[in-house]
C-alpha cells in the first residue's frame, strides 16, 4: 500500500509542478492521474536515454515525473483541443 501512496503523491507533486509550469486546468484528480502517467512517461524516457528513473520521493523522480507530466499535459491538450487558462 506504501508504494501506491508514494505513486500518488508523487503524481499530484508532479502534476501541480507541471500544471503550474504549462497550464492546465484540470481538477485534482486530472492532476494526480496526469502526474502519474507523467512518472511512467518520464521515467521511462528517462530510462531510454540512461539518465535514471523514477525510483521514489525524491528530487531526481520528481523532475523526472515533472518533465514526462508537462508531456503528458502538452499531449491532452493536443488531443481535447483545449487551451492553457490564463
Amino acid at each position: 500500500m506504501t508504494g501506491l501512496i508514494g505513486w500518488i503523491i508523487l503524481g499530484l507533486i508532479a502534476g501541480a509542478i507541471a500544471q503550474f509550469l504549462v497550464g492546465g486546468g484540470f481538477g485534482l484528480l486530472a492532476t494526480i492521474v496526469l502526474g502519474i502517467i507523467g512518472a511512467v512517461v518520464g521515467g521511462y524516457i528517462a530510462s531510454a536515454l540512461g539518465m535514471g528513473d523514477v525510483s521514489g520521493l525524491n528530487l531526481g523522480s520528481i523532475v523526472i515525473a515533472t518533465i514526462g507530466a508537462i508531456i503528458v499535459i502538452l499531449i491532452a491538450r493536443m488531443l481535447s483541443g483545449r487551451r492553457a487558462a490564463v
